[in-house]
């Protein structure tokens, strides 16, 4: 088990520092507002999504966490979904400080994150139950991510500038 979370944990390094060095100054993909952020298009299949880039490249999703709404951006390189704190409280996720004890590397050096179970993550019809998450200071982590802990329960697909979930 120590061995998957480390592995989580390096993996989710790879993703905040990508992310990290796509948002540097004359670089800066900024947080997508409501209006950037792209709404889950289901296809013909009520169980695929089909997602369009948002500014700066990225795919940006409005996903229901928990039931509750919130913007994430999918990264590939991240193992697990990570949430800022400030967002993971607006779903009623408030980790005490001692459950802080992941640490993660990040372009502003280690910090730590505290490992947590969201019950359903839902992009468009496509739900996945029980994923694993990772909840960081939001001076650690500009924008929330959607990695590998959701990706891989699904398939996916990058075709023509979109990104195809299919459950």
């Amino acid at each position: 088990m120590g061995r998957i979370i480390l592995f989580a944990g390096a993996m989710l390094i790879f993703g905040v520092v990508a992310v990290r060095l796509v948002e540097r100054p004359g670089h800066e993909a900024p947080r997508a507002p409501s209006a950037m952020a792209a709404t889950p298009v289901p296809s013909s299949n009520s169980r695929t999504v089909t997602l369009s880039r948002g500014k700066g490249g990225h795919f940006w999703t409005d996903a229901r966490v928990d039931g509750r709404r919130l913007e994430l951006v999918v990264d590939t390189g991240a193992s697990t979904i990570a949430l800022r704190a400030s967002d993971a409280a607006r779903l009623g996720i408030h980790p005490a400080a001692r459950d802080y004890t992941v640490n993660v590397a990040t372009a502003n050096g280690v910090t730590r994150a505290a490992l947590v179970q969201l019950r359903t993550v839902e992009v468009g019809d496509i739900v996945v139950r029980n994923v694993p998450a990772l909840v960081q200071g939001d001076d650690a982590l500009g924008v929330n991510l959607l990695g590998m802990a959701f990706l891989s329960k699904l398939r996916w697909t990058h075709e023509r500038g979109k990104l195809i979930l299919e459950q």
